[in-house]
């Protein structure tokens, strides 16, 4: 494929998927989390914009597209308005290596599971400079929060995704579907990584027991108490882009993928993956938040030497069996 039509590719799979992720993750995620919220806690939820008030995410938007953005006077300004694309395009870039179907998806890379680590780690860099940026003592906590979350969960998550990988044989994710298709979904298999996975991924996405450097009854908003208008939807635009990503990939490493007998292959990923999204609005519902000191002591002496464990029982079996 020649140059051109790889960058019109690349632009309209750009469009696409940003598009796909500001309706279906953000605008429909809020919906869902506020629905699924009020079911679990016996409330009716939003009822009254549009039938069922299914327009209510739509009204918000409009409103914050509305609002004047502010910025603090001593804030670094070119940071403080840098950090929000930051989340929202690190939330974009995950979606690359994910496979909705055989052939639907942005780029094969043979690394696959390893550049969507790496991607979903920038949200971290977000989310530090926007808080250090905005000359706010609630906000620089919220930041230093959410970087020593990162030195704890990443550790645990790699650990998952390098059992998975040994597993499958490969770091691409298509190759890791097609795997699955031959030795049965690896939530079976590596059901121990897959509960690391998504405690990882909880705090990975700053989620209930997990979301510290937003701790509103201790750090009002956390790194975006400073943040009005669209640069504060950018950062909800980011966090729920993420939360669905790991959905999508956990449901990639360990539900089989878009593999399932009768329906189109898109409609079976995005079931597996709604089902994941909801297990983690239930959990957000359910748990009240941890300390600091709990979430460490969970990330290093629990999670990460039961992954390490976990991989050296994979390389066991893998090589004796």
């Amino acid at each position: 494929m020649s140059w051109g039509l790889e960058i019109v590719k690349a632009v309209g799979l750009t469009i696409a998927v940003f598009t796909f992720l500001a309706v279906v993750a953000a605008m429909l995620g809020v919906l869902l989390e506020r629905k699924i919220g009020g079911w679990i806690q016996s409330r009716l939820g939003p009822k009254h914009v549009g039938p069922q008030g299914l327009l209510q995410t739509v009204a918000d938007t409009i409103k914050l597209l509305q609002k004047e953005h502010i910025a603090p006077r001593a804030a670094d300004t070119a940071i403080f308005n840098t950090a929000p694309l930051i989340v929202a395009v690190a939330g974009l870039l995950d979606w690359i290596v994910i496979p909705f179907g055989p052939n639907l998806i942005v780029r094969d890379l043979n690394i696959g599971v390893v550049f969507f680590a790496a991607m979903a780690s920038l949200t971290v860099v977000g989310i530090l400079v926007g808080g250090f940026a905005s000359n706010n003592k609630y906000s620089l906590l919220g930041g230093l929060r959410s970087a020593s979350q990162m030195i704890s969960y990443e550790l645990p998550l790699a650990t998952a995704l390098i059992a998975v990988a040994m597993q499958a044989g490969t770091l691409s994710t298509l190759g890791i579907v097609n795997a699955q298709a031959q030795r049965g979904w690896f939530v079976f298999l590596q059901f121990p990584a897959f509960v690391i996975f998504l405690i990882a991924a909880t705090a990975e996405v700053n989620r209930v027991p997990f979301d510290l450097p937003e701790a509103e009854s201790e750090l009002v908003a956390g790194y975006f108490s400073e943040y009005t208008g669209m640069r504060f939807a950018l950062f909800q635009l980011g966090e729920y882009a993420e939360m669905f990503a790991m959905a999508a990939m956990a449901t990639t490493l360990f539900l089989g993928g878009w593999r399932g007998p009768i329906l189109p292959p898109v409609i079976w990923f995005l079931l597996k993956m709604y089902l994941i999204v909801f297990l983690l609005m239930w959990t957000r519902w359910t748990f009240p938040r941890l300390r600091l000191d709990q979430l460490l002591n969970l990330s290093w002496k629990l999670l990460l030497p039961a992954g390490l464990i976990w991989i050296l029982i994979t390389g066991f079996f893998i090589t004796f069996f």
